[in-house]
């Protein structure tokens, strides 16, 4: 099992993010596009990426896109314009093409689906999400969202990857795009451990669970699996994976002709859950943020 974190006692609430002033000169028309802008973003369920101090006002003339994700700390221009190219990056809901211009604080501008905006305090918390949730900030079924336990925080945040509804544990939540991309990205090879108990015979799974397999149309193996206890009727596994593909570990274990029971992540990149109760959130520390990123 992995080294238990205790949670931070006593946790001071987030800060408040910063707020810019408009120009006063903006006559009535732009300050109700910006007025509009504010309000569809509130909405948005994703939140942003932060901007650097000195980045551009967010009325300012347009500007080419992979200076706008240099400046707000994404990547460096030539990676940038590899993200275009690869169609990671969006504004207004359309995949950019190499060389558009966009303005900030005006056109709604995503990477990987994560929205950029202005400047505010980056906040990281880990959350143990219990059953029932679904990893998003608001549902248009009625249904219960890990927005619903973190509402205390004060500041809106958005997760860092997928848990879906029948999975427990943790959970990484921030307003920090860059922090979220440099966690959930496969090329950053984050190692996600999951334990997971399962009926069905468990003699030959460990060692299928090991191998690799094909799963919508991807070859994937674990990074490593470790049989925990159980007997032939079923048992409990630590597995590992790098990739974290929708719903991998569930039918990967199908796959083995087992049945999941129970699916909980108890690490991301090194960093554990710890005791951290089901329903229960806590702020990471400045060390904790720099060991999984």
């Amino acid at each position: 099992m992995a080294t238990s974190v205790e949670p931070i006692s006593g946790a001071a609430g987030a800060p408040e993010a910063a707020e810019g002033n408009a120009p006063e000169a903006l006559d009535t028309a732009r300050v109700g596009v910006a007025n509009n802008v504010t309000e569809r973003r509130r909405e948005v369920e994703a939140t942003t990426v932060d901007a650097p101090e000195g980045a551009a006002g967010p009325l300012e003339a347009p500007q080419r896109l992979q200076k706008i994700l240099s400046a707000h700390g994404v990547a460096s221009r030539r990676e940038a314009e590899q993200m275009i190219r690869n169609g990671r990056v969006t504004v207004g809901g359309e995949v950019a093409a190499l060389g558009q211009s966009a303005r900030i604080g005006i056109d709604e501008i995503a990477v990987d689906g994560v929205l950029l905006a202005s400047k505010e305090p980056h906040v990281y918390i880990m959350l143990n999400k219990p059953r029932g949730y679904i990893t998003t900030m608001s549902d248009d079924k009625g249904r219960k969202t890990v927005a619903d336990l973190v509402a205390n925080v004060g500041v809106r945040l958005f997760p860092v990857g997928r848990l879906d509804m029948n999975s427990e544990g943790l959970l990484l939540m921030t307003n920090d795009g860059a922090f979220a991309n440099k966690v959930a990205h496969p090329s950053y090879n984050k190692i996600k451990v999951y334990e997971v108990v399962v009926d069905g015979d468990v003699g030959n799974a460990g060692r299928l669970l090991g191998e690799s397999m094909d799963i919508d149309g991807h070859t994937v193996r674990a990074a490593s699996v470790s049989f925990i206890d159980g007997h032939r009727a079923g048992g409990t596994f630590h597995i590992a994976i790098y990739e974290g593909r929708n719903r991998q570990v569930r039918k990967m274990c199908a796959l083995c002709g087992l049945r999941v029971r129970s699916l909980k992540r108890i690490s991301i990149g090194g960093l554990p859950l710890g005791e951290l109760e089901p329903g229960h959130w806590r702020y990471l520390t400045p060390e904790e943020v720099r060991t999984v990123t």
